[in-house]
């Protein structure tokens, strides 16, 4: 009689990777251990949510090598959160994305909540990100539960942005309250649009100490924003001074 070993959850995979000697520290844009199950804390006026869900999703696929993913992406929206929001920008989201989304909208908080852990249940899913407005009673610590443990079980991640949301009990393992923030300033065109930019806080997370962070999307990564300062100061453009009509020669003539 032959025994064959189950194989494990990526719930008890994380947790075996944090025994193994992954210290708690402060959380860092391309860390490979990341949480199943995330919640985001934004303004309804902005899309700074939906933006860093965005921006943690693919810096999790980087982190885990799979940027060439091409299963679909499932985006979930209750009906409050569309008309506060509105729809996901097709031309808006990262080329890879846009031929792969699948959009649900969702008339209730509880169809929409259904939707998302169907969608956790399905391992052809890359990823989930939902939007909930506000603090539905249907949205409660054991709703909650289910999302995570469906989450963990099947290995698919999910971001749920809580638009105009008070934080409330919730098993997430990683909680974030964020806000958008100034731009860099752009390296080559100084009228052109900066980088997505956010104030970001972690307030509670599994392994990671709390803290605060502008993070900003530099060309599909997210970084740190002193980071990116930094490579905007060192970049040859910006260490040119003007001549105002005058060459370099000129001027050391001069």
């Amino acid at each position: 009689m032959s025994f064959t070993p189950s194989r494990p959850s990526p719930a008890r995979m994380l947790s075996r990777a944090r025994a193994a000697g992954v210290p708690e520290a402060r959380w860092r844009p391309g860390l490979a251990v990341q949480p199943f199950h995330s919640e985001i804390f934004a303004p309804a006026s902005e899309a700074s949510g939906a933006g860093l869900a965005l921006a943690l999703a693919r810096d999790v696929f980087a982190a885990l090598g799979q940027d060439e993913d091409a299963r679909p992406v499932l985006w979930v929206q209750d009906r409050k959160a569309i008309r506060l929001g509105g729809r996901p920008f097709l031309h808006g989201l990262p080329p890879a994305w846009r031929d792969r989304l699948i959009h649900v909208a969702a008339s209730t908080p509880e169809d929409a909540l259904f939707a998302l852990e169907e969608g956790l249940k399905c391992r052809d899913l890359a990823c989930v990100i939902g939007e909930i407005a506000g603090n539905p009673r249907a949205l409660d610590f054991t709703a909650s539960r289910r999302l995570s443990l469906a989450a963990e079980r099947h290995g698919v991640r999910l971001w749920l942005v809580r638009l105009d949301a008070v934080p409330d009990l919730s098993s997430a393992r990683m909680r974030w309250q964020v806000c958008a923030a100034r731009s860099p300033r752009p390296r080559w065109n100084p009228v052109a649009p900066g980088s997505a930019t956010w104030h970001a806080e972690l307030f509670r997370a599994r392994g990671h100490v709390p803290g605060e962070w502008m993070l900003c999307d530099d060309n599909g990564t997210l970084r740190i924003h002193r980071d990116a300062d930094r490579a905007a100061a060192t970049d040859p453009v910006h260490l040119v001074r003007p001549t105002v009509g005058r060459s370099l020669a000129a001027r050391a003539r001069a």
